[in-house]
C-alpha cells in the first residue's frame, strides 16, 4: 500500500500528466479552428493542388493529427480515472484482484489499473 507521501508524488505527476494532454488536446483544436482557412496551413496561394500527390500528404497529415487527438483524449481520460482513484483510495489497487500494484510498475505507468500478471491473463 501506498503512503501519503508517495500518493501525493504520483498525484502530482498524474496532474502534469493531465495538463500535457489538454495542451495537446487544445493545440489540435486551435489547428482545427484553421481548417476554414486551409491555404494558410498549407502554404498553397491556390486552392488547386499542383499535384494529386499533395492532396495524399495532405490527407496523411491529417489522420496522423487525428491519431495523436485521439491518443491525447484517451490519456487524459486514464489520468482523470487514477486522479478519481486516488480521491476514492483505491489508487496503487489491482482492479481485477484488489492487491496492491507493485510501485515500480505505478512508477513506470502511474495510470496502471492492474498487476502486470493480470494483464497477461
Amino acid at each position: 500500500m501506498l503512503n501519503r507521501e508517495q500518493t501525493q508524488k504520483f498525484k502530482d505527476r498524474l496532474l502534469q500528466m493531465k495538463k500535457e494532454a489538454e495542451n495537446q488536446i487544445e493545440e489540435y483544436q486551435n489547428d482545427r479552428a484553421k481548417k476554414d482557412y486551409e491555404n494558410d496551413r498549407t502554404g498553397e496561394i491556390s486552392s488547386v493542388a499542383d499535384h494529386p500527390g499533395d492532396q495524399g500528404t495532405d490527407q496523411f497529415e491529417r489522420s496522423k493529427e487525428q491519431t495523436f487527438y485521439e491518443q491525447a483524449r484517451e490519456k487524459l481520460m486514464e489520468v482523470e480515472d487514477a486522479l478519481q482513484r486516488i480521491e476514492e483510495r483505491r489508487y496503487g489497487l489491482s482492479e481485477k484482484s484488489g492487491d496492491p500494484i507493485p510501485f515500480e510498475r505505478l512508477e513506470a505507468m502511474p495510470t496502471a489499473r492492474y498487476k502486470v500478471d493480470e494483464v497477461e491473463e
